[in-house]
């Protein structure tokens, strides 16, 4: 297996995992997610923490994309691939923030409040859910779904070839539509779980979420001239043509 192949298949599994590990930390947090009480009432921390765990093996696999990748994708832009690499990172550093906001309603249920106490700390883990649902709009939807795996990943493989182009254009059509949606909820002309919002992603979980993953594992990259090293190949970006010169 050459080292192309062994990069695709890592990256399509990783790929893979992210989707996988983002909807079962979704279904644990359910308890938290949607009953506002919960922090004064009997819980369900056992689920809460199994969901913390696989957001945080979400965190290392979606960042792993990235690191895979970059080897790769800086031989057709260095910047645009450093870029990709540095929205993943922001983009999961936020996603921390959120676990943290639900394991602290968990230790916060622990208390054992009663009366204007409760009360109040019915408000404090209203607070943190709400700190947890920004996260998700601006961590996953906007840096990583939008920005990152849309428009910047799926531009530097439209532009390389790697997949085929017409794979690498859901992509591209599916990032710059994740950013309209997610700008759309942040300014309030809709909820993040409304039908309009759920539309918007559909070409974006398509490409990242199914496409994109199966098609690295099951068939790797397509012959390309940035697979073989070849760094003078159309489509290199100027810095690395300098680079290249220079190294000469």
């Amino acid at each position: 297996m050459s080292s192309a192949r062994k990069t695709a298949l890592v990256t399509g599994i990783l790929f893979l995992l992210t989707f996988v590990f983002s909807i079962a930390a979704v279904l644990l947090y359910g308890p938290v997610l949607h009953n506002a009480n919960y922090i004064v009432g009997a819980g369900a921390d056992a689920r809460l923490r199994w969901g913390a765990l696989f957001e945080i093996m979400l965190v290392i696999s979606a960042i792993g994309t990235a690191i895979v990748l970059y080897p790769i994708l800086k031989r057709q832009s260095e910047g645009v691939a450093l870029a990709y690499v540095a929205a993943r990172i922001v983009e999961n550093m936020i996603i921390i923030v959120g676990i943290l906001s639900l394991l602290a309603v968990v230790t916060l249920r622990h208390a054992g409040a009663t009366g204007a106490d409760a009360a109040s700390l019915v408000i404090a883990g209203k607070s943190l859910v709400a700190i947890h649902k920004w996260t998700f709009l601006l961590g996953p939807g906007l840096l990583g779904a939008g920005v990152g795996n849309g428009m910047l990943l799926g531009w530097l493989m439209y532009r390389s070839g790697l997949v085929p182009r017409r794979l690498a254009m859901l992509g591209l059509i599916g990032g710059p539509l994740v950013v309209a949606s997610g700008i759309a909820v942040l300014f309030g002309a809709y909820e993040q779980t409304s039908k309009l919002s759920g539309i918007a992603t559909i070409p974006e979980i398509l490409w990242e979420g199914g496409v994109l993953g199966i098609w690295l594992i099951v068939k790797g990259f397509k012959p390309s001239p940035i697979t073989s090293g070849d760094s003078r190949h159309v489509g290199v970006d100027e810095g690395s043509r300098v680079s290249a010169a220079a190294a000469a």
